[in-house]
C-alpha cells in the first residue's frame, strides 16, 4: 500500500470509527418531570407498630439508600438499601422524616409526616348546588373522574375533581344536562378554585376530557380542556358570551350543542384563571360528516399528554373515532398556546386511520427514538404527526400498552374490538406496538367484545396475563393457562410482591392462581366507584408512599373522597412510577372517555430485570 493509499485508508477508518462511536454513545434528551417531595406517609398498624413509606425519586442513582428518623432520632436499621418502607416497633405516635444517602453523603431532610390512624386520607368535598333543566327536571352532583398535579410547586399533588350532574348523558342519548363543574383541592381539603364549564358544554363521559399536567415545565401544573361561551373560570371571568345558549330544544337533538363557538382553554392550576383560549380543532363543521345527523359521533372527544419532542410535554386533543379521526397536538410555552401538528384521517395519506380509534388513547415511545407516539386504538401517530400504522381491525372499548412480553423487544398492545366484519379472527388482539402487527388473538365469536385487560397476575408465567369478555385466561405468548377469569376493569400494585392486583368497583382483590379465584384485600365500605358498569375509581395512581399505587373512591353521599394507600411491607425497591413518563402521562389521560389503568414503559412484574434509572430531569 503506497503512502497516498495508506492515508486515504486511515482517514476512512477514522471517520468510520467516529461514526460508530457516535451511534454507540447516542443519548436522548432528558424528559422534564415534576420535582416531587418524598411523599412520606406513616400509618398505625396496631398498638405496637407504625408503617412508613416514601418515594425513590427518578433523579437518584439506583444504589441510593435512606436514613429514617423519628422525632429527629435516626432509627435502628438505617440506612435502608433494599426498600423504601419500614415497620417501626413503637407505641407512641411520632413525627417522621427521611434523608437520602448518595455517594456516601447524607442529603437534606425530607418533609415530615405524622402518623395516620388508618391507611387512608379523607378529603372533604364542597358539593355544587343542583339545578333544573329547561324542561323542568332537577339534577344533583356527584364526584366523577379526578386527576392530580402539583399546582403550587411544593412537590405535593393537589386533586382536581370533575363533578358530574345526575342527568349526564351518553352521546347517543337525547336530553338536557346540568353544567360540568371542575374543582381543585389540596390534600387538607382546601378548595383552591372552581371552574363552571357552562350550559354550552354537555355532560357525559365523552365530552370533557381534562388534562392536568405541568405543560410548560415551570414547576406548576396547568389544566386544559374544551370550553365554550359561558364557561366561568376559577377567577369568576366568563369566556366568550355569558348569555349565549346553543342547546338544541326540539326532538331527537334536544340538549345537544351542535352550533356555536368551541374553544380549547389552558387554565392556571393554582388559581383556575383562564390563561389562553383558542378555537378548538378540528371544528365540528357539518354534523353529518362525522357519521350521523344528530350529534352522536361529532362530539366524541379524546385527549392525552405526550412528550412529542422527547423533552417537554404537549397536549394531544382529539375528535372522532368511529369514522373521521382527528388529533391535534398543542404546545404551551411562555404563556402561549401553539399548534404543533394536525392528524386527520380525511387526508389521503392517513385514510387508513378512518374508524381506527378507541374510546381512549395511550402514549409511549415504541420506536426507541426518545419521543412519544400516540395510539388511538388500531391506528398510531408518530411523534411528528405522521401515520405510524393502521391495522384495520377497527374500534374498541379498552386499550393497554406496556412491555407485556419481556422476552421480545419493545412494547405490546392488548385490546378488544367491536365490529366483527372488521376484526375477523381477532376479537381480542395482542400486537406489536411499533408495527401494529397482530402476534396472536382470541375469537370474538361474532360479537362486540366490550372488555379486555392485561396485568401480571400469575408468577408462574413470565410477562403479563391477558383476558377479556371472550375466551379464557392467557399468558403473553397466547397460551391458554386457565378457564376461570378475574374481573376485567382495573388493576393496581398493592401488596408486597411484583404481581398486580385487581381493582374493581370499591374492592381490591388478589388473584389466587392456584385455586383460580379472587381473595379480597380491601373493600371500601360506604365508598363508590364511577362510570356505571365500568366501575372505575375516581383515580388510581402512585400518589405517595413507595412505588405502589393509591386509589381514590368517592363517599356514597359525595361529601368526601378517600385516598387508600397500602400498608403491606415489601422488599422491592423501585423508583416512583410517576417518574416513568409513560405511566405519568397515563395518569393524565386516565379520565379520558372510557377510563383505563396506567401502565409503565417497562416490564414490572415477577422475574423483572433490574430497574434502570429513568432518563429524567426535574424542574429547577
Amino acid at each position: 500500500m503506497d503512502q497516498k493509499t495508506s492515508a486515504i485508508f486511515l482517514k476512512k477508518t477514522v471517520l468510520l470509527l467516529l461514526f460508530l462511536f457516535g451511534i454507540a454513545t447516542q443519548t436522548y434528551a432528558q424528559r422534564t418531570v415534576e420535582k416531587l417531595n418524598r411523599g412520606l406517609v406513616a400509618m398505625r398498624l396496631n398498638t405496637n407498630q407504625v408503617y412508613i413509606g416514601w418515594r425513590m425519586l427518578g433523579t437518584e442513582p439506583t444504589d441510593v439508600s435512606y436514613n429514617l428518623y423519628c422525632n429527629g432520632k435516626k432509627l435502628e436499621g438505617s440506612s435502608f438499601k433494599t426498600s423504601t418502607n419500614y415497620t417501626h416497633e413503637i407505641t407512641a405516635d411520632g413525627t417522621y422524616s427521611v434523608r437520602a444517602i448518595i455517594n456516601g453523603i447524607e442529603q437534606p431532610s425530607s418533609e415530615t409526616a405524622t402518623v395516620w390512624a388508618n391507611q387512608y386520607l379523607d378529603i372533604p368535598m364542597q358539593i355544587p348546588a343542583g339545578g333544573t333543566t329547561p324542561d323542568g327536571r332537577n339534577y344533583t352532583y356527584s364526584v366523577g373522574d379526578s386527576s392530580v398535579g402539583d399546582v403550587d410547586g411544593d412537590g405535593q399533588y393537589e386533586i382536581v375533581v370533575k363533578w358530574d350532574p345526575s342527568n349526564a348523558h351518553d352521546n347517543s342519548h337525547t336530553g338536557y344536562t346540568g353544567n360540568v363543574i371542575i374543582d381543585c383541592y389540596r390534600l387538607d381539603g382546601t378548595k383552591l378554585w372552581r371552574i363552571d364549564l357552562g350550559k354550552n358544554i354537555r355532560a357525559g363521559a365523552h365530552y370533557t376530557q381534562f388534562m392536568v399536567y405541568d405543560l410548560d415545565s415551570d414547576g406548576k401544573a396547568e389544566i386544559a380542556c374544551k370550553t365554550a361561551d359561558g364557561t366561568v373560570d376559577g377567577a369568576g371571568v366568563v369566556i366568550g358570551s355569558a348569555t349565549a345558549d346553543y342547546r338544541e330544544t326540539v326532538g331527537k337533538t334536544t340538549g345537544y350543542i351542535l352550533s356555536g363557538p368551541e374553544f380549547l382553554t389552558v387554565f392556571n392550576g393554582l388559581t383556575g384563571k383562564a390563561m389562553a383560549s383558542t378555537d378548538y380543532l378540528p371544528a365540528r363543521g357539518d354534523v353529518k360528516d362525522w357519521g350521523d345527523n344528530y350529534g352522536n359521533r361529532v362530539d366524541r372527544y379524546i385527549a392525552a399528554v405526550a412528550y412529542l419532542d422527547g423533552s417537554k410535554p404537549s397536549l394531544v386533543m382529539g375528535r372522532g373515532y368511529y369514522t373521521r379521526l382527528v388529533r391535534v397536538a398543542w404546545d404551551w410555552r411562555n404563556n402561549t398556546l401553539s399548534k404543533r401538528w394536525v392528524f386527520d384521517s380525511n387526508d389521503s395519506k392517513n385514510k387508513d386511520a378512518f374508524g381506527q380509534g378507541n374510546h381512549q388513547m395511550t402514549v409511549g415511545d415504541v420506536d426507541g427514538d426518545g419521543k412519544d407516539e400516540v395510539f388511538n386504538g388500531t391506528s398510531a401517530i408518530d411523534d411528528n404527526g405522521t401515520k405510524l400504522y393502521a391495522n384495520g381491525l377497527g374500534h374498541g372499548d379498552s386499550l393497554h400498552m406496556s412491555d407485556m412480553d419481556p422476552d421480545r423487544p419493545g412494547q405490546e398492545i392488548w385490546q378488544c374490538h367491536e365490529v366483527p366484519s372488521r376484526y375477523g379472527a381477532y376479537g381480542l388482539e395482542f400486537r406489536d406496538a411499533k408495527t401494529g402487527k397482530p402476534l396472536w388473538g382470541v375469537s370474538g365469536e361474532g360479537t362486540d367484545v366490550g372488555r379486555g385487560i392485561a396485568a401480571d397476575i400469575d408468577p408462574r408465567y413470565k410477562g403479563y396475563e391477558c383476558w377479556g369478555a371472550k375466551g379464557n385466561l392467557y399468558d403473553c405468548k397466547g397460551n391458554e393457562i386457565g378457564t376461570s377469569k378475574p374481573s376485567m376493569n382495573f388493576a393496581i400494585w398493592w401488596d408486597g410482591d411484583l404481581n398486580r392486583e385487581l381493582l374493581n368497583s370499591n374492592r381490591i382483590d388478589k388473584w389466587d392462581y392456584t385455586n383460580a379465584k379472587t381473595v379480597n384485600l380491601l373493600t371500601a365500605t360506604d365508598y363508590k366507584s364511577n362510570n356505571g358498569t365500568k366501575s372505575t375509581p375516581c383515580l388510581s395512581a402512585d400518589l405517595f408512599g413507595d412505588w405502589r399505587e393509591e386509589v381514590i373512591f368517592r363517599k356514597s353521599d359525595n361529601t368526601s373522597i378517600r385516598i387508600y394507600t397500602t400498608n403491606i411491607p415489601t422488599t422491592h425497591k423501585l423508583y416512583t412510577l410517576m417518574h416513568d413518563t409513560q405511566y405519568r402521562v397515563a395518569i393524565a389521560w386516565q379520565n379520558s372517555a372510557y377510563n383505563q389503568p396506567p401502565h409503565p414503559s417497562f416490564y414490572l412484574g415477577a422475574d423483572m430485570a433490574p430497574q434502570t434509572k429513568p432518563n429524567v430531569v426535574t424542574v429547577k
